[in-house]
């Protein structure tokens, strides 16, 4: 599942603007997504580093949400999605996201 998620969002951060910081999707169970788009791209690896902005949320939830079967602020307001760092750069998601 994360490997089609990752090509996913791959595609979509390909054509979006570089969000100019870095974010990290944290799937509770040691994996994760790290965006870094801080360059001229969003460069997206499954490396476990530093982020401007951790997303906790479970690989099913992301997955709903980047298909529009899941509300992010519902999803947040619920606790299925929990945020930790710069609020900012999470509000950035729509463009990799939608």
């Amino acid at each position: 599942m994360l490997d089609a998620i990752v090509s996913e969002m791959q595609a979509k951060a390909a054509s979006a603007d570089a969000i100019g910081n870095s974010l990290k999707f944290a799937f509770g169970d040691g994996e994760c997504i790290h965006i870094d788009g801080t360059g001229d791209t969003n460069v997206l690896t499954t490396e476990d580093k530093e982020a401007d902005c951790t997303i906790n949320i479970s690989k099913e939830d992301l997955a709903a949400v980047s298909s529009g079967d899941l509300n992010p602020m519902m999803a947040v307001m619920s606790g299925k999605i929990k945020i930790d760092g710069d609020m900012g750069v999470a509000m950035k998601l729509q463009s990799l996201l939608g």
